[in-house]
């Protein structure tokens, strides 16, 4: 992950991207993303969100490249060790939502989920 996360800095760096007043409209950017992937699948249930994701297989994986690309560089702009993050994150993860009382249910607290947090 921070192999990655290197590249995508030195590819910024290269085209002076790398730049810190980005971040806000990095995280816009973001937003924007979710949209368009939204748009794929949006006002249809489950089944038909899975038939959509396969027949639109190539934008998907876009959207999923551009968000990482994204969200990494947001990470290395904000000087955080990403890969160090999603561990943090997990162990977290871990502790809140163990399988014995999660599986088969949501995270939700205010609709009768699990949340330890």
């Amino acid at each position: 992950m921070n192999e990655i996360q290197s590249k995508i800095k030195k590819f910024d760096d290269a085209r002076g991207w790398g730049t810190p007043e980005q971040i806000k409209d990095l995280l816009l950017n973001m937003s924007e993303e979710i949209g368009e992937f939204w748009n794929i699948i949006k006002w249809v249930d489950t089944e038909t969100q899975q038939k959509l994701i396969k027949e639109n297989k190539a934008e998907v994986e876009n959207f999923i490249g551009d968000m990482l690309f994204l969200v990494l560089k947001v990470s290395y702009l904000c000087n955080v060790d990403s890969e160090k993050s999603i561990n943090d994150v997990l162990n977290e993860y871990e502790k809140r939502f163990p399988i014995d009382k999660a599986k088969g249910n949501h995270g939700n607290k205010l609709a009768g989920g699990i949340d330890l947090k």
